[in-house]
């Protein structure tokens, strides 16, 4: 029967998959406990939408089991916490992660790919938000099936005064807020940069956000002002460029990828939308490769897709007879994974010795 020291030693070569770390390495072993002949394991993931939790657990109880035969139990439990750069703390914002998605063109399916990554990592236990920046066509609140103004209301601050906060649209659990909630709908939005940059300053900062892991950010399409305004008031976990198969839309979505490098964005991946017939398959798959990028997954052209968008109700996509749902859960599970994978990527700042 082996001892904690032996069984933390064989646990510690285990490589989680997607990670490309160890347990230890990417800090999710949290303990070791042996009860006669039955091993229960503690893991910490680093997001609830961690993908093949049950590919780990296998393979974490196939180590043990093979290194130790007396073994007769192997038991894995696992909690999770959200990790995050919390770049958004100079603003006031409370989010861990703040993930923009765009395209180099409009027609692509972007605000629907980030609506149903903002219900998807919700759907996985996440807390999750979602702004339209698409100011001059926003369709997020048509999408999710919300409307009205949201409610404004008083804070009062440090010097004794008092300030506006927006509270955002609660959309099936999803706080949202958007130009559309301030415009009539056949109302046209004029503006030159500094207003745009303006409006999105206050979405982000005066909008009483609360607590939470992902913030999704569906930019306008094209290569343009709010990128920029956006990597100057916050350092973002990352964008996902959305594109179609076909070469003309693959030609945009470079565009994109150069602009977001361009603003030091970093880039979690390509999300190739509508894929099948009409559009062709693998074209994005296969430009991300090229690029060396991390390609997330396909959406195949699912009339559902589009129905429930039209009617407002973006989040049954996720229900079980939607047969969008397994695409878009992974889709999801791949961003979290890119996420917690450029956090342990991340170079470490040195500990400073006092002598």
């Amino acid at each position: 029967m082996p001892n904690d020291f032996q069984l933390q030693e064989q646990l510690r070569r285990i490589v989680v998959p997607g990670l490309g770390r160890s347990l230890q390495d990417a800090g999710m072993l949290k303990s070791v406990q042996l009860a006669g002949a039955t091993v229960t394991i503690h893991l910490e993931l680093p997001t609830p939408a961690f993908p093949d939790q049950d590919r780990l657990r296998e393979l974490i109880q196939s180590s043990v089991r093979s290194a130790f035969p007396d073994v007769t139990a192997v038991d894995v439990k696992t909690t999770s916490t959200v990790k995050g750069k919390m770049t958004g703390g100079s603003i006031g914002l409370k989010v861990k992660n703040v993930i923009a998605v765009g395209s180099g063109k409009g027609g692509v399916g972007k605000s629907t790919v980030a609506a149903s990554l903002a219900y998807g990592l919700k759907i996985l236990g996440c807390e999750v938000g979602l702004m339209d920046a698409d100011v001059y066509g926003p369709s997020i609140p048509h999408m999710v099936g919300s409307h009205g103004v949201p409610a404004v209301f008083k804070v009062p601050t440090p010097d004794g005064k008092t300030a506006d906060r927006i509270q955002p649209v609660d959309a099936d659990g999803v706080k949202v807020m958007s130009m559309a909630y301030f415009v009539k709908p056949d109302q046209a939005v004029i503006w030159r940069g500094p207003l745009l940059h303006r409006a999105i300053t206050q979405f982000l900062s005066d909008t009483d956000w609360g607590e939470l892991d992902y913030l999704i950010i569906d930019l306008p399409p094209g290569t343009g002002d709010v990128s920029l305004t956006l990597s100057q008031l916050l350092g973002l976990a990352g964008a996902i460029v959305v594109c179609t198969p076909q070469q003309v839309a693959l030609l945009d979505a470079v565009k994109a990828i150069s602009m977001f490098k361009q603003v030091n964005i970093p880039i979690l991946g390509i999300v190739e939308n509508m894929t099948g017939d009409i559009f062709g398959r693998g074209g994005a798959k296969a430009k991300a490769a090229e690029l060396g990028l991390p390609f997330l997954g396909e959406i195949p052209i699912e009339a559902q897709i589009r129905i429930r968008g039209d009617d407002g109700r973006i989040a049954s996509l996720y229900a079980d007879d939607s047969p969008a749902k397994p695409h878009l859960l992974s889709m999801c599970q791949q961003a979290a994974l890119q996420i917690a994978k450029s956090l342990l990527d991340a170079p470490k700042m040195p500990t400073l010795e006092i002598l």
